[in-house]
């Protein structure tokens, strides 16, 4: 999800195309093509010009309601064209071919699905299946102690700092907790899946949200080049 104004202006965007499965857009205004996954301009007046990113989650509708049960739903009217063009998007293009270059020591196959962050200028992948294990996982990307933490609904990820005032957190999954909660093992104090407590010494401090991509490997070792895979070394 990106800022849709430039420099203070205000950009229209619509679907121009797509390019090895990331959507371009192009501005009314200028005429310039940008980026679906990197948010750059890529052709027009504004090329090299990023938009500013905002953070955001993609959540299923049932964790969406629970969270926001008064929420407002945005769709599109039966007779849109996006409707169309949207049906059964997931299953027609897994076939199609993938035409970045494949490197056979890849750690995951092109077309895994993997949650990607990037902070400080670092990208690390993380693939859907350890996360589906292992949640919440407890890592690093550069210098900064990170934790991803699946929903209840098994299909949710959000990403947070795992720290308080510059102390790096430990957390858990408190057993058998539904709604999921995690437990940091200094205070004991207990989070929800918003990265908000909810009780102990922190209770009302909320984690800091680090934005995570879901996405095909393939697509987002082209836009991260030098990205790590967690549970790999690195390459």
């Amino acid at each position: 999800m990106w800022n849709a104004a430039v420099e203070g202006r205000r950009l229209s965007f619509h679907l121009a195309g797509i390019n090895n499965q990331n959507f371009i857009m192009r501005d009314d205004e200028t005429g310039s093509w940008w980026q679906q996954v990197t948010g750059e301009s890529t052709f027009g007046p504004l090329k090299g010009r990023r938009l500013e990113q905002i953070v955001h989650d993609e959540l299923t509708f049932s964790e969406w309601k629970r969270e926001q049960p008064r929420g407002r739903v945005l769709r599109p009217d039966d007779g849109s064209k996006w409707r169309e063009f949207s049906l059964d998007w997931e299953e027609k293009t897994g076939k199609l071919r993938v035409v970045t270059e494949v490197d056979p020591g890849d750690a995951v196959g092109p077309r895994a699905i993997v949650f990607g962050l990037k902070v400080g200028g670092e990208a690390k992948a993380y693939p859907l299946s350890a996360v589906e294990k292992q949640s919440p996982v407890l890592d690093r990307v550069g210098e900064a102690p990170v934790v991803i933490v699946m929903g209840d609904d098994r299909k949710s990820v959000r990403a947070f700092e795992a720290a308080v005032d510059g102390q790096a957190l430990e957390l858990f999954a408190k057993p058998g907790s539904s709604p999921l909660r995690l437990v940091d093992t200094s205070t004991g104090s207990e989070w929800d899946f918003t990265g908000k407590a909810v009780s102990g010494k922190h209770s009302g401090r909320s984690l800091k949200k680090i934005p995570i991509l879901k996405d095909y490997w393939f697509d987002w070792k082209l836009y991260n080049p030098g990205t790590q895979v967690y549970g790999f070394a690195a390459r």
